[in-house]
């Protein structure tokens, strides 16, 4: 075996598309782009949602309400799984590192902690945000509160 007797493997390469080379190409007369209409023309590129002429499904769809660009979205961590992640890691620091390590928030999740359930570890919680009674009852049970700041990225609002 050399260097000169290699071939590729049977079907993997293709003749390219000769287009615009008459009738023996295979092509016929109109290249592959059928009769008339602009499709058929040089210069012609279809706009996005394009339908043919149909209204687009963007426009038939009904629309109402108003999405809020400048919205912050926060995941939603209430005290009970806050109890729970503590009693399963012996914890006594509750922070986002923890939260994503456990798969209970994403990296690019800002976190608020709500009142659900109840809290009896003294612990310490960093989030972004916290509800006046989740904060209450952190506080109540012995523990502490740190508001985290939000970061540029996050802060800019999704498109």
């Amino acid at each position: 075996m050399n260097l000169s007797t290699l071939k590729p493997a049977k079907g993997s390469v293709k003749e390219r598309k000769r287009v615009g080379r008459g009738q023996g190409s295979g092509m016929g007369g109109t290249s592959t782009r059928g009769h008339k209409g602009a499709g058929s023309r040089s210069g012609y590129s279809q706009k996005l949602h394009f339908e043919g002429g149909q209204m687009p499904l963007q426009r038939r769809v009904p629309k109402y309400g108003f999405n809020n660009p400048t919205r912050v979205e926060y995941k939603p961590i209430n005290l009970d799984i806050i109890q729970t992640l503590v009693e399963k890691t012996n914890a006594t620091v509750v922070d986002v590192a923890l939260l994503q390590k456990n798969g209970l928030a994403g990296k690019n999740d800002l976190i608020k902690v709500l009142n659900r359930g109840t809290l009896t570890a003294a612990v310490e919680v960093q989030a972004n945000a916290f509800s006046a009674s989740a904060k209450e009852a952190i506080e109540k049970a012995g523990g502490k509160t740190t508001v985290l700041q939000r970061s540029a990225k996050a802060e800019t609002p999704n498109q």
